[in-house]
């Protein structure tokens, strides 16, 4: 086990620890105070679509026990909190009448943050879409990314005071890809046409995004936030090699190109662009406004292999097989040498500016034991292996600037429903009762070292 205090040796005494949740996953009460149904809540209403029907209608019963958590997290010693904002709570058909009872909810947890002395760091959309949208096509219509605007301003213009950093959106690969061509996550379409109709629209929504931040408040950091894949090829050969700058391009590609280059890819535009929804004048400069930073979310790597299928479309890839044994219990690979790989690829394809690692953690599903404790042992080992790579960054004089773990405790898993557990703290869904783990206690020893010294904390 690496010792905390030993680690924090390696990092600057300004760097930022911070923990993860987002809204649907935590926050229950999805018919409370004005918040309608959002895309995810009629896919769990879907037969077949999320683990034994589970949903969110109560989950960590956040909605209800925010101040509890709040100080949860004072106590776990971290100094910021990233948390997303619903915009079913704030603007419950996505256009039209403002739920100003929505709004009072993230103003009540933002000033708890401050009354804490927790940083802010606030995630705009975290895949819940209000589900009305869904009548003019949702990320695949065009108007849904100036509805994302308007849901924007008026977050920012009454919250933002209290953001020390703002992402226009999380994890847009999920959103777009496992969204509307995997079919695995809301509104479960499997489609490639309308995937690359959603890319674009939702591109366009963080540029659109990023202006009415700035309009209001230009001084909020605003950026994004990506699970950029780490792509290796399965073998040295020609083929693998191509079908990983193939996968390259289309997963992680498709959001950077446009967004820090101004540009999609040229060789998915080759072979995708008649599916492409219409790229209006003036739409590249908005997507590509220069961001303040940007986060990173990491678990594992993907491995990619030709597919031999000559009818193959595009990307025209096949998963390859692990490298490392080890896996965590929601099967994926443990590989905290891919987390370096993508980091050093990105900065060296684009120009970035700093960034955060927005999430990093690992799904075991070990419960309480007979004295009540939870121990974790392959979680802790696994941020121990993941933060050292993070100070190697560092060390290399990559620009990271903090780390937040996820998860403050257990939560909606999105398709797995409440059957995987990726939580610091422990949430018996029965009684709502938290219990820090043993990898909690361990990432609060390794918080609380910070800030230290004679830097200074930073905004």
């Amino acid at each position: 086990m690496m010792d905390a205090k030993e680690l924090a040796g390696r990092f600057p005494g300004d760097f930022l620890f911070g923990v993860a949740t987002a809204s649907f996953q935590i926050e229950g009460a999805t018919k409370e105070d004005g918040r309608k149904a959002s895309i995810w809540d009629a896919f769990c209403n879907m037969p077949g679509r999320v683990y034994q029907r589970h949903n969110g209608d109560i989950a960590c019963d956040h909605y209800h026990r925010w101040e509890e958590d709040l100080d949860l997290i004072k106590e776990f010693g971290v100094g910021a909190y990233r948390f997303s904002i619903a915009w079913p709570r704030i603007i419950p058909d996505g256009t039209g009448p403002i739920n100003e009872k929505g709004l009072d909810f993230y103003d009540r947890l933002l000033d708890g943050l401050k009354a804490r002395g927790i940083k802010a760091y606030a995630t705009l959309y975290h895949w819940d879409l209000p589900l009305t949208l869904m009548g003019d096509g949702g990320w695949t219509g065009r108007s849904t990314a100036y509805a994302y605007q308007r849901y924007v301003e008026t977050v920012v213009r009454r919250l933002g005071d209290r953001m020390d950093a703002v992402a226009t959106f999380n994890e847009p690969w999920c959103s777009v890809i496992l969204s509307h061509l995997y079919g695995v996550h809301a509104p479960g379409e499997q489609s490639m046409e309308a995937t690359l109709h959603a890319a674009h629209y939702t591109n366009l929504a963080h540029g659109l995004g990023v202006q009415a931040i700035r309009a209001i408040d230009p001084k909020l950091p605003v950026g994004i936030v990506f699970n950029a894949q780490s792509i290796i090829p399965s073998t040295g050969s020609a083929e693998d090699v191509a079908a990983a700058k193939r996968a390259n391009d289309f997963h992680n590609g498709m959001f950077f190109g446009p967004v820090f280059k101004g540009a999609y890819p040229e060789e998915l535009v080759e072979k995708l662009g008649h599916m492409m929804p219409k790229i209006e004048d003036g739409d590249m400069a908005i997507i590509s406004e220069k961001l303040d930073w940007w986060g990173l979310n990491y678990y594992t790597t993907a491995r990619v292999a030709a597919d031999p299928d000559p009818e193959a479309v595009y990307p025209a890839t096949i998963q390859g097989p692990h490298l490392h044994p080890e896996k965590t219990d929601i099967g994926w690979e443990i590989d905290p040498s891919g987390f370096m790989h993508v980091v050093r690829e990105l900065y060296g394809a684009y120009d970035l500016p700093e960034f955060y690692i927005t999430e990093n953690g690992a799904c075991y599903n070990m419960g309480p034991g007979p004295d009540g404790e939870i121990d974790d042992q392959p979680r802790l080992d696994y941020y121990a292996a993941h933060l050292s790579v993070c100070a190697d960054m560092i060390a290399e004089g990559l620009p990271l600037r903090g780390y937040f773990a996820w998860s403050l405790m257990d939560n909606f898993e999105w398709a797995e429903g409440y059957r995987m557990r990726f939580g610091l703290t422990y949430v018996d869904y029965e009684t709502q009762k938290r219990t820090v783990k043993k990898s909690g206690h361990w990432y609060k020893a390794l918080a609380e070292e910070f800030p230290k010294g004679n830097h200074a904390s930073k905004a």
